[in-house]
């Protein structure tokens, strides 16, 4: 018998939450195969199965353990049972002609007339049981044994076609049936609105220490605000011209992060106040820009960090968006990833926000909030043009950063993305230098 406990997910950390279970009470699991996934204040990790054997589940979902706390037993004794159990199918399965029908169509297999008919009325039958690739229902561990072994969804739907249906199968189908109509949802329009019901739910622990942090930053830093406004003309030319040959060159698409997390690295050079923080009673500066990307997740806001961003070439910025971006949203993101920025670039633009103050990310000094493009009338050379706008907002501690720095930082900002040519040293590159096509 082996306990699995809750391991440690960092430094300061005391407890964790029990988000999901991967697997059922009972299950057999072979070693390594991923247990459940704990939420910590800052991230969500995994727990593997240390031996192969039979689990049993002691704590339930959404319940808050200690770290070192046992949440599972895994009775390897059970090891045999579960081999002996899993022949017994392959047994049954072995009579059926899986491989036959692929090879040969139903011309070779036409020795008898009267059992070639018999094959067809029964898939006639078992049609209305098959559903499409697109509506079975895989778990996350079915799905990651699938991939860890190159297999697909389609290939598994394939060979299940092949079955033959027993009647046992149909009298489990039978009794499982009984149970659809009381899970059955109900639609968005009857399961909201009409009653006076309310639903309480226990908030995450990744949660409720984002709303700890939150209130701090409001509370504990002098946190102002600047805007301006960037004329994205140049940008979305480049994108347009560029973006098929980016794509073909680099495998990963041209966005509007890289343009800016390129010119936020540019204009920390000329204002490092803006890349520093407090430590006590010192500063402390930097030499390389670890710019922190918000992204939305299920769980809650994550900030994964782009390490020395100031080095990077767009393709290569866009590669960690993308990478650190699937990271957050399927809740795989590391401690690691999270932690040690020094600025941080948030887009509330995807969500149609047109303008916002966006709250610092400590203990770093200062965010840029990026928004939506809007055609709006500007003025150039004393007329009257439409051109895509976006406004940018700065927020800054104002401990740390003057009124000043923060004002030009977003101006040198502005200057950049309104001339891309300028975010590499020197100015006069070439746009194809600037994107390292």
């Amino acid at each position: 018998m082996i306990e699995i406990k809750v391991p440690s997910p960092g430094e300061s950390i005391t407890e964790v939450q029990l988000a999901s279970w991967l697997v059922e009470d009972g299950d057999y699991v072979e070693k390594d195969t991923e247990l459940a996934e704990i939420d910590s204040d800052k991230a969500t990790l995994s727990i593997s199965a240390e031996a192969s054997g039979k689990v049993k589940i002691l704590v339930e979902v959404g319940e808050t353990v200690e770290i070192g706390k046992v949440i599972c037993t895994i009775d390897t004794e059970a090891k045999g049972e579960a081999k002996a159990a899993a022949k017994q199918p392959d047994a049954s399965e072995v009579v059926k002609p899986a491989e036959k029908p692929e090879k040969a169509p139903a011309a070779e297999t036409s020795p008898q007339p009267v059992t070639k008919k018999e094959p067809e009325a029964t898939s006639k039958k078992e049609e209305p049981k098959k559903a499409p690739a697109t509506q079975i229902h895989i778990s996350p561990l079915a799905r990651k044994l699938l991939q860890a072994n190159n297999l697909s969804e389609q290939e598994m739907i394939d060979f299940y076609k092949k079955v033959r249906i027993t009647k046992d199968d149909v009298a489990h189908f039978i009794d499982d049936k009984k149970n659809i109509p009381a899970q059955a949802a109900p639609s968005a329009a009857a399961s909201w609105g009409g009653t006076r019901d309310t639903e309480r739910k226990k908030m995450s622990t990744l949660r409720l220490k984002l709303s700890e942090r939150l209130v701090a930053v409001k509370n504990d830093t002098a946190m102002l605000t600047t805007f301006n406004e960037v004329n994205m003309s140049a940008i979305m030319g480049i994108r347009s011209q560029y973006k098929e040959i980016f794509k073909k060159q680099f495998d990963v698409s041209l966005g509007f992060m890289s343009f800016f997390v390129k010119a936020v690295t540019e204009a920390l050079q000329h204002f490092p106040q803006v890349n520093a923080q407090i430590d006590g009673n010192e500063m402390i500066y930097h030499n390389y820009a670890d710019i922190g990307i918000a992204v939305s997740a299920p769980k809650g806001l994550m900030v994964p960090v782009i390490r020395n961003a100031e080095k990077l070439m767009f393709h290569e910025i866009e590669t960690e968006i993308k990478n650190l971006a699937g990271k957050a949203r399927n809740s795989r993101l590391t401690i690691d990833e999270m932690t040690g920025g020094t600025f941080t670039v948030t887009n509330g633009g995807v969500f149609g926000s047109m303008l916002s103050t966006p709250i610092i990310n400590p203990p770093q000094s200062a965010i840029l909030g990026m928004h939506n493009i809007v055609e709006r009338p500007i003025a150039v050379n004393g007329k009257v043009e439409i051109a895509p706008i976006m406004y940018v907002a700065l927020s800054y501690d104002h401990r740390v950063i003057d009124g000043r720095e923060s004002v030009s930082f977003l101006v040198k900002v502005k200057e950049m993305l309104e001339n891309p040519a300028r975010m590499l040293f020197g100015g006069n590159d070439p746009v194809e230098n600037l994107l390292g096509l």
